[in-house]
C-alpha cells in the first residue's frame, strides 16, 4: 500500500534485509500505517546513499510533505553520520534523518532479541519519549537524530 503523497508521510531506506526487519517491527506499533512506508532494501550504506540522490532528492523536492529516514550500519565508524548527512543536501536536512545500529543489526539481535521485537520497542521507546531501547550501547549514538526524528514525526507514527 502506497502512502498519500498529500499528508505527510514517512519513507524508511534500509541498507539491508536486517535493517528492514527491524522498521517493520517499528511499524507494528504505529497507528498511522497509511502514511509510512518501508522502502526495498539498498544493498549497502553507499547504496542508501545513492539512491536517495539518485531517486529520492526530487522526489522530495516535489512532496514537501515526505520526510525520509535512513537506516544504515555505522560498522563501528564514528564518520560514518557525518559521510551520510553530506549525502543530504541542506535544504532537505531537517526531513531527512539518519539512523543505525553503532555495528550491525545482527549484533542487536544477539543482545536484545529479535528483529521484530527491538523495531517494537524502538516504537515504543518514540512514542513513550523513553530510551529503554534506543539507550542501548549499540543504539545510544542515535540520540541527537532520534531527538530530531521524533519531534517531527511523532504525530505522524502515532
Amino acid at each position: 500500500m502506497s502512502v498519500n503523497k498529500f499528508r505527510p508521510h514517512v519513507f524508511l531506506l534500509p541498507e539491508d534485509d536486517a535493517n528492514r526487519e527491524l522498521a517493520n517491527g517499528f511499524l507494528l506499533q504505529v497507528d498511522r500505517l497509511r502514511q509510512v512506508q518501508v522502502l526495498r532494501a539498498a544493498g549497502g550504506w553507499n547504496e542508501v546513499l545513492k539512491r536517495f540522490e539518485s531517486e529520492h532528492v526530487t522526489a522530495m523536492e516535489r512532496c514537501p510533505e515526505r520526510f525520509m529516514v535512513l537506516l544504515i550500519d555505522f560498522d563501528g565508524k564514528g564518520g560514518r553520520l557525518t559521510n551520510a548527512k553530506a549525502a543530504i543536501p541542506e535544504h532537505l536536512a531537517d526531513r531527512v534523518f539518519v539512523l543505525g545500529a553503532w555495528s550491525k543489526p545482527e549484533d542487536l539481535k544477539t543482545a536484545l532479541g529479535t528483529y521484530e521485537r527491538i523495531g517494537q520497542a524502538m516504537a515504543d521507546d518514540c512514542r513513550d519519549t523513553t530510551d529503554k531501547t534506543w539507550g542501548h550501547e549499540l543504539l545510544r549514538h542515535n540520540a541527537s537524530e532520534l531527538e530530531r526524528l521524533c519531534e517531527h514525526v511523532r504525530s505522524i507514527f502515532f
